[in-house]
């Protein structure tokens, strides 16, 4: 990352921390104000900027907060560059979250400019919403294939084109098309099934990755040598601007020592002390996290070498047992102190659902679903909830709608909420029901878990009964 690179970021950051912590005082259009301003400076910052801020738009609305006034309309339907429209098309979309061609103006501009990340997030937020439209518009698909393509995500881009052509069912032009994309597909999964010259470029490109690696590794340490340096004189001239706080910390942390996490982490928790800003505490949170992790690694490593070592196993098992407690307090504080955050939300339930507190954790994953990026993943967990609880009849019918929701039909995902559809069933009783959903799934993917062996269990059964 150069120098003007490693700025903006310090700046998007340091907006977006701002935001979460107004966003939580319930004055969203400040902090609508503030990711906005972040955004200028990380334009495909997904994860910090676009997702929570999205969020805040659902969070307001239910509040009640008004749509934009007529003058903002005039306003903020242009913009100079991809950068501006795409800016002024989300500060719409965010106060009026049901308007879908402002979406659709995000997504155009996303794409001009190159913001792939994004492009592709609020493409599956499009899909999401015109599906669920009362009279949706075979242009709205158009726009997602094209997107699609552009994307090389060619499955979604098959998806929309359906959806487009069962809407305009006498378009030849839509049907060719269709076909075409369909070849494109095969032969992109082609490249990765085939022997000859991709094995050799896979090779070919990993001697050379090897080869630059080895000669990048001083100038990688003495670029983080120097970022920590430039950090602390920033520190030095302006110790209370929280922007060259949190640009220290992750540059120390990103020395991947111990005792340089430990100052990072100890220079957090003294700001979130002074200014009792939970910004400070959620990033030390996080680098807690993240030293735990590499321990808990380096001891499966220990133990994958010497299984029998009994002192390894038990530093093991202590290690994942302070982790779980920790990431479990962690994201309850992220909640308590950003209740407007989704993200939070579904990743707090989620440790939730490990220490099997379903109770707890099913409203959360409830409030998760309206983020379309978390939705189907949250109603999956909702259903595992509900089938750990013992209640079946709910949790296939979660499973089900999970399942109708969901565009894609053969990847991961889809297998997963089949597989646990099946597995309802099956612990219901009703084999016949369960062995129909696992024939399905092992006609897609023979060695999916352990499909085969209970598809031969059920049909055993059938012949003994």
């Amino acid at each position: 990352m150069s120098e003007d690179n490693s700025k903006a970021a310090a700046k998007a950051r340091a907006f977006f921390e701002k935001a979460r912590s107004v966003a939580g005082t319930g004055n969203f259009d400040y902090a609508i104000d503030m990711y906005m301003q972040g955004l200028r400076y990380a334009p495909d910052a997904l994860m910090e900027g676009h997702l929570p801020l999205c969020e805040l738009g659902l969070q307001r609305r239910e509040k009640g907060g008004k749509k934009s006034s007529m003058m903002d309309k005039v306003m903020r339907l242009r913009g100079k560059t991809p950068l501006e429209q795409m800016l002024n098309a989300e500060y719409l979309f965010v106060k009026n979250p049901n308007h879908l061609p402002y979406a659709e103006a995000m997504l155009k501009a996303a794409l001009a400019g190159g913001y792939k990340k994004t492009a592709g997030w609020i493409a599956n937020l499009v899909f999401q919403m015109a599906n669920d439209s009362e009279k949706p518009s075979a242009n709205t698909y158009i726009l997602l294939k094209d997107a699609y393509c552009t994307l090389e995500q060619f499955d979604k881009a098959i998806a929309a084109c359906q959806r487009a052509s069962k809407l305009r069912p006498g378009d030849k032009a839509l049907s060719d098309e269709y076909k075409d994309l369909s070849a494109e597909l095969t032969m992109v999964r082609g490249k990765y099934d085939g022997e000859g010259d991709f094995r050799k470029s896979i090779k070919d490109r990993e001697s050379q990755e090897k080869l630059h690696g080895q000669a990048g590794v001083v100038k990688t340490e003495d670029y983080r040598i120097k970022a920590v340096e430039d950090a602390r004189k920033k520190i030095a001239q302006n110790p209370d601007l929280p922007s060259n706080i949190f640009e220290l910390a992750d540059a120390l942390s990103d020395l991947e020592s111990e005792d340089a996490e430990n100052n990072a982490i100890q220079l957090l928790e003294n700001a979130y002390r002074d200014k009792s800003d939970f910004s400070f505490q959620r990033r030390a949170g996080l680098l807690k996290i993240k030293q735990l992790r590499r321990k808990i690694k380096e001891a499966e490593a220990t133990l994958e070498s010497n299984p029998n070592d009994a002192p390894s196993k038990a530093a093991s098992e202590k290690l994942t047992a302070e982790l779980d407690a920790l990431e479990l307090e962690h994201y309850r504080l992220c909640v308590k102190n950003y209740p407007t955050d989704l993200a939070a939300k579904y990743d707090y339930a989620i440790r939730l659902l490990k220490n099997k507190q379903y109770n707890e954790a099913i409203p959360l994953f409830q409030e998760a679903q309206r983020d379309p990026r978390r939705k189907i993943s949250a109603m999956n967990h909702v259903g595992v909830c509900f089938f750990e609880k013992g209640w079946l009849d709910d949790a296939i019918d979660v499973f089900t709608r999970a399942m109708n929701a969901y565009e894609l039909k053969e990847d991961t995902t889809a297998k997963e909420l089949r597989y646990n559809l099946a597995r309802a069933y099956e612990e219901q009783g009703e084999s016949q029901k369960a062995l129909d959903v696992y024939r399905k799934i092992a006609q897609i993917d023979f060695s999916y878990k352990d499909v085969s062996q209970r598809v031969d269990e059920l049909r055993a059964k059938q012949k003994k009964g």
